[in-house]
């Protein structure tokens, strides 16, 4: 079972809309998906509510997140995706923990930067592996990143954190479809939305396939020896 944690110090960093919107793009009936709103604003409670019947398994957490993780995995759940809430936490901390990879949103300003380097430190004090997506950026011009975008990459690089090669773009489909509790694949007049999310799937989806291959090794050594 893999566990994806979405987690940012920051308020409005795309966290809960992210989870959702790939929360659909990777749910089927061969691979099964977990939402877990840990986030006390319930985004995702209420956007799945809006589904009615085309709504995804989703747990609210009540207690600890440890017992879901554990009862998913029993069930054969494939993926767990944990939406948490912006702060540092207890909570958030055992998200990152139970976490196979953490998702770190972020926009390309000087604040949220910042803000991402005290998610980062988590991840790295429980050693879960993690990533930053530029999320709400501006829309490319040309096919080129705009001077935000680049100097956020730039900015991230000297500081060593793994940034995802692609970006979300900042469009209304994203908001929208949510608000009528859909999924950026039911807005056929925006593509792009969706080729998006693809990509940020496509992309964690191997990254996962590589931390996975990283750990059977480290397994199988300390077996050896």
């Amino acid at each position: 079972m893999n566990v994806l944690a979405f987690a940012s110090r920051k308020g409005g960093a795309g966290k809960s809309t992210l989870a959702a919107h790939l929360a659909v793009h990777i749910h089927a009936p061969t691979r099964r998906c977990l939402l877990v709103d840990d986030d006390p604003q319930g985004s995702l409670t209420l956007w799945n509510e809006l589904r009615a019947e085309y709504a995804l398994p989703l747990k609210i957490v009540k207690r600890g997140i440890g017992d879901i993780v554990k009862k998913a995995k029993k069930n054969e759940v494939e993926w767990v995706l944990l939406d948490t809430p912006s702060n540092g936490s207890a909570s958030v901390v055992e998200a990152i923990e139970a976490a196979t990879f953490v998702i770190i949103p972020c926009r390309p300003g000087l604040f949220d930067i910042d803000a991402v380097q005290h998610t980062i430190a988590l991840a790295q004090q429980a050693r879960t592996p993690y990533a930053v997506i530029l999320n709400g950026a501006p829309p490319k011009r040309h096919g080129v990143e705009t001077p935000a975008v680049a100097a956020a990459r730039r900015c991230l690089a000297r500081l060593e954190v793994p940034v995802w090669g692609g970006q979300i773009t900042h469009r209304a489909s994203y908001s929208l479809a949510l608000t009528r509790g859909d999924d950026v694949k039911d807005l056929h007049e925006d593509p792009y939305a969706g080729a998006e999310i693809s990509g940020l799937w496509s992309a964690i989806e191997k990254s996962v396939k590589v931390i996975r291959g990283a750990r059977d090794k480290s397994a199988m050594r300390r077996v050896a020896a």
